[in-house]
């Protein structure tokens, strides 16, 4: 997945400090006991949350570039071997409100250090997977392991950090996240051309072993931590009154969206470019992942634009941006796909980062849990994204993906639509209130 500074880890980071009503946890650590420039672990802990996730977006993605590869190889259309991606998001999707929770419990720093090595171990067992059943089986566990990464990360950082150096300290783990979503991908497609895309997988198995082995050496003791019971009820009620919530729910649904689109396309371009008139390499192709580094200049720039434009303006521009790109992309022309792939990949990211900050920001009570709520939706749209534009890929080739994923902007336009009618009523209402109250009797 790729994520940003703007985006919901850092909204979530920000907010793990109010405890959730499942779980609730004192986080008033004495300023002393924390970590902050200058301190001996400071360095430390950065360095091992740079590796976590750095491990964990190139193992999350780590097939999606070789899918050309995976379907030659094993025989199978690119519906078909798309959900070896879409089964490990989904897995993580699954997982992440759990293991948020069971986090609670056995500590932020045991969490990470053991789904990262679960990761591992399977990321070393998965080219070795005889056929596609057992590689999307690998790939689906190997997701629920990761899960517990993202779910552990942002609340030990709150712990663990002063206030006044957590974002730092949180702009190097999505660094990480980014670097290891582009850089996995990139590794496996110039891995694949030389050896296969068993061995590029097993190369990323490495990576991401090597990046544990850091983590572990480099991470410092938590020592704010008090673990707290997790009450599944409790839990229950929390995430309930969550999804009770209208708003709550369009933001939900708008990341879901935005990442239906995301994935959809990334997962099948590579089957349109392998193909004529465009006939590229494995390792071509794996390069063009380069333009994930478009969503960090978006993302950046989505705060200004939202203070410019309001959430539902810059959403607008998001939506516009994404459907330009889809539509760009028809063309038979490599200037033209490229283009293509920049746009939707700013307007993909410039929406996730409007639509993310604004959860912890609407969500009142338990907003750990509506931040985590919002990572399963996104990942789900993510598994989503990528079957049904596999599927329509092979049913209508490339046309087919679009058309998905205009669906999907289009559906994301029409609730920000319906979100800026309601805001409106809402304040012609309140204006004839107060001109009602202020009338003279």
């Amino acid at each position: 997945m790729p994520t940003n500074p703007n985006s919901s880890q850092p909204a979530t980071a920000s907010n793990a400090k109010v405890a959730s009503n499942a779980n609730p946890v004192s986080n008033a650590s004495p300023a002393s006991q924390q970590m902050s420039p200058g301190h001996p672990g400071y360095v430390r802990m950065r360095l091992a949350l740079f590796t976590s996730g750095l491990a964990t977006f190139a193992l999350l993605y780590s097939t999606q570039a070789l899918l050309p590869a995976i379907s030659d190889d094993l025989r199978v259309q690119a519906d078909q071997a798309s959900w070896s991606v879409s089964a490990a998001t989904f897995g993580l999707a699954l997982a992440v409100v759990p293991l948020s929770a069971l986090s609670e419990r056995f500590g932020r720093r045991a969490m990470m250090t053991g789904s990262l090595t679960v990761a591992v171990l399977l990321a070393l067992l998965v080219p070795f997977a005889p056929d596609l059943g057992w590689l999307i089986g690998l790939r689906a566990v190997q997701g629920v392991a990761l899960a517990g990464i993202p779910a552990s990360a942002m609340a030990y950082l709150s712990e663990e950090v002063h206030p006044k150096a957590l974002v730092g300290a949180i702009g190097l783990f999505v660094a990480g996240n980014s670097v290891g979503g582009m850089s996995g991908r990139i590794l496996t497609g110039w891995v694949a051309d030389a050896w296969g895309w068993r061995v590029a997988l097993a190369a990323v198995g490495a990576m991401a072993l090597l990046c544990a082995v850091a983590f572990r050496l480099l991470l410092p003791k938590a020592r704010n931590f008090t673990p707290a019971a997790v009450s599944p009820r409790a839990l229950a009620r929390t995430l309930a009154g969550h999804l009770s919530d209208p708003l709550l729910c369009r933001l939900y649904a708008i990341g879901a969206l935005f990442m239906t689109v995301f994935g959809g396309v990334y997962t099948v371009i590579g089957y349109r470019l392998v193909a004529e008139p465009f006939g590229l390499s494995q390792s071509l192709i794996g390069s063009i992942f380069l333009i994930y580094l478009v969503g960090t200049v978006s993302s950046a720039a989505t705060g200004k634009l939202v203070g410019r434009l309001g959430r539902r303006g810059a959403l607008y521009v998001a939506v516009s941006t994404t459907a330009a790109g889809l539509l760009l992309s028809l063309l038979n022309s490599i200037p033209a796909v490229l283009a293509g792939l920049v746009l939707i990949t700013a307007g993909f990211f410039a929406g996730h980062a409007a639509a993310s900050s604004a959860v912890s920001r609407t969500a009142k009570t338990g907003r750990a849990q509506a931040a985590a709520l919002y990572q399963a939706s996104y990942y789900i749209g993510s598994s989503v994204g990528g079957a049904l534009g596999a599927l329509a890929f092979h049913a209508a080739g490339w046309g087919g993906t679009v058309a998905m994923g205009l669906v999907a902007v289009g559906g994301a336009a029409a609730i920000t639509v319906y979100a800026t009618r309601k805001a409106q009523a809402e304040r012609r209402a309140e204006a004839a209130r107060r001109e009602l109250v202020g009338a003279p009797a």
